[in-house]
């Protein structure tokens, strides 16, 4: 390949993961044609995108992003994933279709995060991590809470209050009642 083509390449890659901040590097070497398709086909409705690269391109077309240090030292084929809503939903997605006796050959071979480096085995934890949807709810029901509780605790002895007072009213209208049947 010219050098020609080569920054060709590189600046079609560049322009394609340029926002890109947090992606994954997979294994797809062993996939059949059909299976691959089907593969992608499942990735894409989920909005995360596959590409397959050249290690020596992709790294010069990532210097300087936050993706440089996905393809320092990587051997052998790679495919980068990005996409989904974050960098945990689409952990989850990977890590779940790995395990998928299908997809065998498909793995997780590491990715970045915010800048760092991440290997296979802290992929697979990031995918235990909650979502950013499960995030904000656990963070919403945070915030509520204590209101809930100090507006339970309100009603709970208001309640109390007027129900003490309507059984003393009924008490006292009971007494009244009773007061002119013996006059």
């Amino acid at each position: 390949m010219s050098k020609y083509v080569k920054n060709l390449v590189s600046e079609h890659l560049r322009g394609r993961l340029g926002n890109v901040q947090d992606a994954l590097l997979v294994n797809m070497i062993g996939l059949d044609a059909n299976t691959n398709s089907r593969l992608r086909a499942v990735l894409r409705d989920k909005n995360i995108h596959v590409m397959v690269v050249k290690n020596s391109l992709a790294a010069r077309a990532t210097e300087g992003t936050p993706l440089a240090s996905l393809f320092t030292g990587l051997e052998s084929t790679a495919a980068i994933c990005w996409g989904a809503e974050d960098i945990v939903s689409l952990a989850k997605e990977i890590t779940k279709l790995a395990r998928d006796v299908e997809y065998s050959p498909f793995q997780a071979r590491g990715g970045v995060m915010d800048g760092e480096c991440l290997d296979a085995a802290r992929v697979e934890q990031i995918s235990k991590w909650p979502s950013r949807d499960e995030q904000l709810s656990i963070l919403l029901g945070q915030m509520l809470s204590p209101g809930a509780t100090l507006a339970g605790q309100l009603d709970s002895v208001g309640g109390a209050l007027a129900s003490q007072i309507k059984q003393k009213g009924e008490e006292e209208n009971a007494g009244d009642v009773d007061e002119p049947a013996a006059a």
